[in-house]
């Protein structure tokens, strides 16, 4: 053990004198790690983010369409829905006998870029997120009254909302976007961090986003009429049609036989969708792409391990006298061997150091605006077994790369090494 310590300390200072000529190849080294795990890492916690968001849904409700479009949607808060629900058809299906809870979603308007969604109170004592865990209010209370929004924590966090602010929605977003300003709503409640499309929306009542678009019609404001936010009590608030319906079951063996029975059902077309199976459908759509960004990341790390392998072979004629002195000192060529592999394990294990480190301050840089943006939480956790697996072929990959240097080294006599001119 002392031995092989003693060759690996040579090995690693020998590697430190030439730190400039391997100093490109560990850079291309480092490289190759943050793009083969970071992928990896990319690939793994996309897909737990987006299962654990829908965890304990056993059923989408929605409009007939994309089954992924619907989930998109209703639950990631991304694209649009093609249609709504009727609510009398919403009520039908709360009602089934096999049903145990639904939670309504209407969706359509904005707040500063960030979603608003009107539900009711199943939405906190039924939504589950990251392995079952349920919402908790950091501050204040559910809603109660018309006008009252509850803030996800990203949403209090990056605008700087507090209790008892006011704040203004907008009917659709982006350029075409239509303020509600003649209703403005307080804020009653700022919801625990999830790390799930939940921080990004706001909440309010179903009867509120009937209220804010009494005095609407197809999607804007009828001319020369304002109702007050007061007066809308005296109008019906019992919503027309709804989004999307989250579905959880009594019996969740049936959900098949649920499934078929409410895409069946005579009247308004609907697709009922097992949100884990369209997420599948995304990930088989999405997955040719990973497979040709995994096979660029692994032919870079060829390039830097073969570009490794041809700088130490390269160097191997200036560092004759330094082996051959090493031979003169005691050294076997085993041990001539082992230094000239050892240098090349020594720089694939520094390269895959310094990129696990680089990755990790990529991760906690961008985590907060990949959330933000997409409701995925990325996170520098430990390795899974497949990174685990992918550092090991990296390891394994260095040492076979060093190892064609270190044999023609082996076969170095003393006298050729002695003998060279200087």
């Amino acid at each position: 053990m002392t031995r092989l310590k003693t060759l690996a300390t040579l090995a690693a200072l020998s590697a430190l004198n030439r730190k400039g000529s391997l100093g490109l190849i560990l850079a291309s080294l480092v490289m190759s790690t943050v793009l083969l795990v970071g992928l990896e890492r990319l690939r793994t916690q996309v897909r737990e983010g987006f299962s654990q968001s829908v965890y304990g849904v056993d059923l989408l409700v929605g409009a007939r369409g994309s089954q992924t479009q619907l989930v998109l949607y209703a639950i990631f808060h991304l694209g649009g829905a093609a249609n709504n629900i009727g609510w009398d058809k919403a009520q039908q299906i709360m009602k089934r006998p096999d049903v145990a809870w639904v939670i309504p979603v209407s969706m359509g308007d904005f707040h500063r870029g960030f979603p608003v969604v009107a539900t009711d109170e199943n939405y906190l004592a039924h939504y589950r997120h990251r392995r079952g865990q349920s919402l908790k209010l950091a501050q204040g209370r559910q809603f109660q009254e018309l006008f009252e929004v509850i803030l996800g924590a990203e949403v209090a966090r990056r605008l700087g909302y507090h209790l008892g602010d006011q704040i203004v929605l907008s009917h659709g977003g982006g350029e075409m976007a239509r303020a509600h300003d003649n209703k403005p709503f307080t804020v009653v409640g700022v919801l625990e961090p999830t790390g799930s499309p939940v921080d990004r929306g706001l909440y309010i009542s179903l009867q509120s986003m009937e209220a804010i678009h009494v005095d609407w019609r197809g999607g804007a404001p009828i001319p020369g009429l304002s109702i007050r936010p007061e007066d809308t009590r005296k109008f019906n608030l019992t919503p027309k049609s709804v989004t999307a319906l989250l579905v959880g079951l009594k019996n969740r063996r049936l959900v098949f036989q649920a499934q078929s029975q409410i895409q069946n059902a005579p009247g308004e077309a609907l697709s009922a969708v097992l949100p884990g199976v369209a997420l599948d459908l995304l990930f088989q759509t999405i997955g040719q792409g990973e497979k040709i960004l995994f096979l660029v990341s692994i032919l870079v790390t060829i390039t830097g391990l073969l570009g490794l392998a041809a700088t130490i072979l390269a160097g191997l004629g200036e560092r004759r006298r330094e082996l051959a002195i090493l031979r003169s000192l005691g050294a076997s060529p085993w041990d001539i061997l082992a230094i000239i592999t050892l240098e090349s394990l020594w720089l694939t294990i520094t390269g895959l150091i310094l990129g696990l480190g680089i990755l990790a301050g990529l991760l906690a840089f961008l985590g907060p605006q990949i959330l933000v943006n997409y409701g995925v939480a990325l996170e520098f956790t430990g390795p899974t077994q497949r990174e685990g697996l992918i550092m090991g072929a990296m390891v394994l990959a260095g040492l076979l790369a060093g190892l064609g240097p270190a044999i023609r080294a082996y076969f170095f006599s003393l006298t050729d090494g002695l003998s060279q001119r200087v």
